[in-house]
């Protein structure tokens, strides 16, 4: 596995980040610890986790991923490096969520607790909260990397203009800076290639793309004259809704059919050419991979073995995807 440079810090992450939300929920703890170890035999040794996962869960399930992590962490710390994320609901409370100083600081240390560690590697705000001063989420992830509990900070779902803000009141404020962001990112959602990746080429910030494959979309297992199998990512509790709306189309089965003949030529699954063509972006750092099954990570690892894909095939991809760059970055 190959690794990279976060962004401006020194820290080296390998080529791929393995996303734990299915774990607690979509998947059980038991199967949740063998798609980490099969992770981490394939060399993967960034983390990615979040305080309010499972996906699909609500706030009686929140925190559990955290502590799935946690328990299969204990006595390999040291071997990974561990992101997390805050500012979803995790209590019945108005500031049991968001940016507020109080809500970051009650967070961190939450997931410590769950995570069963005394700091983190990336702590990440998870979404934009504006009811909150900018401000003051600033100094407050500052105090946590002062305090020890963080060594980086980013975010996650923020537009290019949010982010430049950020990284101009840090530095104007001698405030830890943004490291990274967590932006959507696939063949089928090419929206923030318009201003978010260049931004984040020009000022040094890694970026760690989630949904490479589109919830799954990009395996080419799905038919979209059949309903979205039960317990799947476009079923899952609160989140099924979220990603048929984002991907259940017929413009997007259209497509994957193009899709699966360039990857039938190539000799490679879909998924392998899926991953390759984020991977071969300049921008981006290491895609969040994902599997409910240790089985389905085989062909994510083989993208990072295989490394960017030739410039003619990119090119026929770049070609054949080039609309999804005009589709509203909140779809």
């Amino acid at each position: 596995m190959k690794h990279i440079t976060l962004g401006k810090t020194g820290l080296r992450v390998s080529r791929l980040c393995l996303g734990t939300m299915p774990f607690g929920l979509q998947t059980d703890e038991a199967t949740g610890h063998a798609v980490m170890d099969a992770a981490a035999e394939g060399g993967v040794d960034f983390l990615d986790t979040a305080d309010v996962y499972p996906l699909g869960g609500d706030t009686s399930t929140a925190g559990r991923t955290e502590e799935i992590v946690g328990a299969w962490l204990k006595g390999k710390r040291q071997n990974f490096i561990l992101a997390t994320k805050c500012v979803g609901q995790m209590g019945p409370n108005p500031w049991d969520q968001g940016m507020s100083r109080k809500h970051i600081l009650d967070a961190i240390d939450a997931s410590l607790k769950r995570l069963q560690t005394d700091y983190v590697d990336l702590y990440q705000l998870h979404s934009y909260d504006p009811a909150t001063p900018l401000d003051e989420a600033l100094e407050a992830l500052d105090a946590v990397v002062r305090s020890g509990k963080a060594r980086y900070v980013g975010v996650s779902n923020w537009p290019a203009f949010r982010v430049a803000r950020g990284i101009g009141r840090t530095e104007l404020k001698s405030l830890s800076r943004i490291a990274s962001v967590q932006p959507r990112y696939n063949l089928l959602f090419r929206t923030f290639e318009r201003d978010l990746l260049p931004l984040c080429q020009e000022e040094g910030v890694a970026v760690i793309p989630y949904n490479p494959l589109a919830g799954g979309l990009l395996t080419g297992k799905h038919n979209h004259a059949a309903a979205p199998p039960n317990g799947g990512r476009f079923t899952l509790g609160r989140a099924g809704a979220m990603y048929q709306q984002r991907y259940w189309h017929e413009a997007e089965f259209e497509t994957i059919e193009a899709l699966k003949g360039l990857a039938a030529e190539a000799g490679m699954s879909l998924t392998t050419l899926a991953v390759r063509w984020v991977l071969s972006n300049p921008a981006i750092t290491a895609p969040i991979i994902g599997a409910s099954r240790p089985e389905q990570l085989a062909d994510n690892l083989a993208a990072a073995e295989q490394g960017p894909l030739p410039a003619d095939l990119k090119a026929k991809l770049d070609e054949l995807t080039h609309g999804w760059r005009a589709v509203d970055a909140e779809r």
